[in-house]
C-alpha cells in the first residue's frame, strides 16, 4: 500500500514498556528508559508514530479488551507530560492456539504477520517502503518485513535473545532512543 506519509509502528511490550508480562494495568506499567524522548523526537521528526502489539492476554482471558485501552490512555497520558504522543493504537487480541472462545483464530493481525501495519496504511493513508517498525522480537521485525518497511530491532525486553536470528540488513539498536535516532538519521532529519 502506498500513500503519502511516513510513520514509525513500535511494538509496545518490551519495545516501549519494560517487559513484565501481560502488562494490562497502570501500576504494572514501567516506559522503558528514553521511550517518551524517542517518540517525541518521532513527533518533531513528522512521522505518524503506531503502535501495533499482539495482545495474547485477551486471547487467554486473563483482560478484556477495554483494559488495554485504559492502559493506552494511561500511556498517553504519561507521553503528554513529556511533550509526545501516539499517533493510534492497533491491538491483535487473538491466539490460534491459546485463545478462548472467539479469540482463538487464524488472524492476518497477529505478528509475524502484517495485517495491523497494513491496516494501519489503508487508515491512515501510509506509505509503507517509506515507513519503519521498531520492536524487540522476531516476529515484529518479520512484521515489518512483510509489511514492506524498515526493521529495527532494539536489545530491550527479549531483544538479547532474538538478536542471532536477525536476518542481515535488519538493523540492531540498544533501545528505542537509538533506534529512532537512528531511523531520524536515514532519513536525513535533523533532531
Amino acid at each position: 500500500m502506498t500513500g503519502g506519509r511516513r510513520a514509525v509502528f513500535l511494538d509496545r511490550d518490551g519495545t516501549i514498556n519494560v517487559e513484565k508480562g501481560y502488562v494490562h494495568q497502570a501500576h504494572e506499567f514501567e516506559f522503558v528508559p528514553g521511550a517518551p524522548e524517542a517518540i517525541r523526537l518521532l513527533n518533531g521528526a513528522g512521522f505518524l508514530v503506531v503502535v501495533v502489539t499482539n495482545q495474547s492476554g485477551v486471547a487467554r482471558g486473563y483482560y478484556d479488551e477495554e483494559a488495554v485501552h485504559r492502559l493506552h490512555r494511561f500511556m498517553d497520558a504519561e507521553l503528554a507530560k513529556d511533550g509526545a504522543f501516539v499517533d493510534a493504537y492497533y491491538l491483535c487480541p487473538h491466539h490460534p492456539h491459546h485463545g478462548v472462545g472467539p479469540y482463538r483464530i487464524e488472524c492476518s493481525c497477529r505478528k509475524p504477520l502484517p495485517g495491523m501495519l497494513t491496516g494501519a496504511a489503508r487508515d491512515m493513508d501510509i506509505d509503507l517502503a517509506r515507513s519503519y517498525l521498531i520492536g524487540d522480537k522476531m516476529s515484529d521485525v518479520e512484521a515489518g518485513l512483510a509489511a514492506g518497511c524498515t526493521s529495527l530491532l532494539v536489545l530491550t525486553g527479549y531483544g538479547d535473545d532474538e538478536c542471532p536470528r536477525v536476518p542481515a540488513g535488519v538493523l540492531v539498536c540498544a533501545d528505542i532512543l537509538a533506534a529512532t535516532r537512528r531511523v531520524i538519521e536515514l532519513e536525513g532529519d535533523s533532531v
